[in-house]
């Protein structure tokens, strides 16, 4: 038995039980992936696969433990290989962080200069992916942080910190008669179509919610993957959008007039997660502490350690 043949078989799971998929993502033979995995079943004595014929179609009870058995240890040696980096080369290494589009371009800008200044040594790898790919990427171990409103709080194999709340606002053309509408209601914003985020994307469960809680079914002519996106379609005169607030910036959208919306929907809040049982590197704590100073060192390692109080704003 080997690491290799446990990275094989994790693969395999990975890719819905496609060893030509799996072949190709670790740049090896198909006909070499699948015999590892023969030589692994025949020194365990057991089958990890369901299979008929040559097709693999599940795994068999032991081979389900046998898979959550080799992703701890290489989830450990992965860490390990974390330990030797942190004390060889404390300053130098990667930071991976998944956000989706809104964090990275109106967030992440004020925190990331700051941290490349600190530690001009760790390069930067920014994935930007809907809530559920950020949860994937981090609880794979692919990033070291995630970052994201939806989704990560469901992940029972993530610690998820709250980070801030927000809430949306709706986005006008200057001059649109909506602007006039006061108090803005939600009768009043469903009178016109509206183009928002897409089902997956920031805070759109609280936008659903406060329409369906007034019986009202909203016009929603187009789904967007992020704000900027919408803010084109306004525009274009396509309906008024729903963005959260912090992407509304006032010199760089002076064309538009962004509706304060906050008494209408129920705030969001921003999550930070990290994958349970990761060894940390020191500058990722140091990122953590930028993005959310309430969450020094010591924080962290208790939300980590599942020790964490409310007192910890956990």
């Amino acid at each position: 038995m080997n690491l290799q043949q446990l990275k094989y078989l994790c693969a395999i799971v990975d890719k819905g039980l496609n060893v030509s998929g799996a072949a190709a993502v670790l740049s090896i033979s198909q006909p070499g992936i699948s015999k590892q995995v023969r030589q692994l079943e025949d020194e365990l004595g057991v089958e990890v696969f369901v299979r008929q014929g040559k097709r693999l179609t599940d795994l068999t009870p032991a081979g389900k433990i046998v898979v959550a058995t080799a992703r701890r240890a290489l989830h450990e040696l992965a860490n390990l290989r974390r330990v030797a980096e942190e004390y060889r080369l404390e300053d130098e290494g990667v930071l991976g962080i998944a956000t989706t589009h809104t964090q990275a371009r109106y967030v992440l800008p004020r925190i990331l200069p700051r941290f490349a200044e600190r530690f001009p040594r760790v390069h930067l790898v920014l994935h930007q992916g809907n809530p559920t790919q950020v949860a994937e990427q981090t609880r794979s171990g692919e990033v070291d942080v995630g970052i994201a409103t939806e989704a990560l709080a469901d992940d029972a194999s993530l610690v998820t910190l709250p980070c801030y709340r927000w809430n949306r606002g709706v986005l006008v053309p200057r001059g649109h008669p909506l602007a006039k509408r006061r108090p803005l209601t939600l009768e009043a914003i469903a009178e016109w179509p509206i183009v928002t985020y897409d089902f997956a994307f920031t805070g759109r469960s609280a936008f659903n919610a406060a329409f369906t809680a007034r019986g009202l079914e909203p016009n929603v002519v187009l789904s967007a993957l992020d704000s900027d996106v919408i803010k084109t379609y306004v525009a274009l005169g396509m309906g008024v959008g729903i963005i959260a607030q912090m992407a509304w910036d006032a010199t760089r959208d002076r064309d538009f007039e962004l509706l304060d919306a906050g008494h209408l929907f129920a705030a969001s809040t921003t999550r930070l997660a990290l994958r349970r049982g990761t060894f940390l590197r020191g500058y990722v704590y140091e990122f953590i502490a930028l993005f959310a100073p309430r969450y020094p060192r010591a924080a962290v390692d208790a939300a980590l350690a599942g020790t964490a109080s409310e007192g910890d704003g956990l």
